[in-house]
């Protein structure tokens, strides 16, 4: 068969580069572990850091490539197999050390990490089992955060590929926006941005006293990257800091906004931000959930005013974020407030930057496409652009908004039936779906009160791993590669 991919040298060199880089940060948490006397830990990631490095370092150097111009399928191509072979290389430090003896499960947890779902397979979680492993899956979250991707791409001039095509299969968000002139350098403006952050954000919680180094360095980078990874069973609670609480959910907002609003913002172009109707959307909507929640565990739950604003303030933001962070038993909520939380999840932040789900863009799209459609049954000759701001979106833009939203939803209610098939009530397989899915990580039912994912049988953990990368490449990138037209034969 004539297949339509090329460039196959150049797709395994990035992969190199993927397999370097992961190797090079597992050095990392394998230190931590020797520092802390974690025999098994140090030994699983002796066994996989050193061997990761070399086999990327190996396909980096005899690998050569001239000048590859990327096609959109050597694009996804590319984007795809680096999330998969992320997942799967990181799999292995949680086999070798010991704390599973199950690949599905080590895979769930390093998918997870990566995604930034970060949930968990392991009944007693992480942290119970080793630090050092809780540590390399906030790594991985920080790492898939911004994308890794995205930092590839600001090396790819020096191997004479074209950075645009992947940052598209890449990036989530309807359309990619170019800071700069070339495409490398907007992806080291978006990882300068990122890194800032995470250091003011390490810095400010280290300022409240309560929190040892570890604790304040897993949370910086599952916050930065709306990760959600936790330390301790009881959640955020553990420290009883409002100052805590507040770093992480500020921070955790910052990263949920459009990157490119903060390039604007730098470069002396505040106007372009005060002016984004996406980011006015999304505060609105977390403003009006956190008001809603807030009336709803006075007037039901019997909160005094200033903790149900605590608790709202923090679960919204965590939750609209898609963070998963949690601080206080939300399954006890009013009906009204869980149903709150689930719209804010399905929503999910802005484009272009590191929260999952749909996006508010996409959703304004919707609803403007809605009050078209209401205006052409009043007036069926009447030609309605739908315009976001002053800004008319382009007929394909608004086409595939469609087709992603269409599409989202036929993934999330089939997953929740595959789920079903388990015998799960209803209320668990939806969520579970839906928060693998928009890779939040935090559901409702069973697996809210168990606070992990153990339950599942070990090949519906399988179809959870795969549904995290899915909703974190968004659904695109991996199903296309699955259609007749993408390894057809030229015409």
């Amino acid at each position: 068969m004539d297949v339509r991919v090329t460039n196959y040298k150049a797709i395994i060199k990035i992969l190199g580069i993927i397999t370097f880089i992961i190797g090079l940060t597992e050095i990392i948490p394998w230190v931590y572990a020797e520092v802390a006397g974690e025999v098994e830990a140090a030994h699983g990631f002796r066994i996989c850091a050193l061997p990761t490095v070399m086999v990327g370092v190996l396909v980096l150097l005899l690998l050569k490539t001239g000048r590859s111009r990327f096609g959109p399928r050597e694009g996804y191509l590319v984007v795809a197999a680096c999330w998969v072979l992320a997942s799967i290389i990181g799999a292995f430090p949680y086999m070798f050390s010991g704390v599973t003896d199950n690949f599905i499960d080590a895979l769930f947890e390093s998918a997870s990490g990566f995604t930034t779902t970060g949930c968990t397979a392991l009944p007693g979680g992480l942290g119970m089992t080793s630090r050092s492993l809780l540590l390399w899956k906030a790594i991985g979250n920080w790492l898939g955060g911004m994308g890794i991707l995205v930092f590839v791409i600001s090396l790819l001039p020096t191997l004479g590929i074209n950075g645009q095509v992947i940052a598209r299969a890449e990036t989530p968000g309807p359309v990619m926006q170019k800071m700069t002139v070339r495409m490398s350098d907007s992806a080291k403006v978006l990882y300068i941005t990122y890194f800032s952050f995470t250091i003011i954000e390490f810095i400010l919680l280290l300022l409240s006293g309560k929190m040892s180094i570890y604790d304040d360095v897993i949370t910086t980078l599952g916050s930065i990257s709306t990760g959600g990874i936790l330390v301790h069973p009881e959640g955020i609670a553990y420290y009883g800091s409002l100052y805590i609480e507040v770093i992480i959910s500020v921070f955790c907002l910052l990263a949920s906004i459009n990157f490119i609003l903060y390039h604007y913002l730098i470069t002396g172009k505040p106007s372009y931000v005060v002016k984004d109707i996406e980011l006015r959307a999304y505060i609105t909507i977390i403003v009006c959930a956190i008001i809603i929640c807030t009336f709803g565990l006075v007037t039901v739950s019997g909160e005094s005013y200033g903790e149900a604003f605590r608790n709202s303030f923090f679960q919204v933001i965590s939750f609209a974020s898609t963070a998963g962070y949690v601080r206080t038993p939300y399954l006890v909520w009013p009906a009204a407030c869980q149903m709150v939380l689930l719209t804010i999840m399905l929503i999910g932040g802005c484009s272009a930057s590191t929260a999952g789900s749909i996006k508010v863009i996409r959703i304004l799209v919707m609803c403007k496409m809605i009050m078209r459609g209401c205006v052409r049954r009043m007036h069926p000759r009447s030609v309605v652009a739908v315009k976001v701001g002053k800004s008319a979106i382009p007929a394909p833009v608004v086409s595939s908004i469609s087709v992603f939203l269409l599409t989202f939803m036929s993934i999330l209610l089939l997953s929740a039936l595959v789920i079903s098939l388990q015998g799960l009530d209803m209320e668990t397989s939806i969520t579970a779906a839906l928060c693998m899915l928009s890779n939040t990580g935090a559901g409702f039912g069973s697996v809210a009160s168990l606070g992990h994912f153990a339950l599942f049988h070990p090949a519906l953990k399988l179809y959870l791993s795969a549904l995290m990368i899915v909703g974190r490449l968004e659904l695109f990138t991996i199903i296309i590669l699955f259609t007749r037209n993408f390894w057809g034969k030229k015409h």
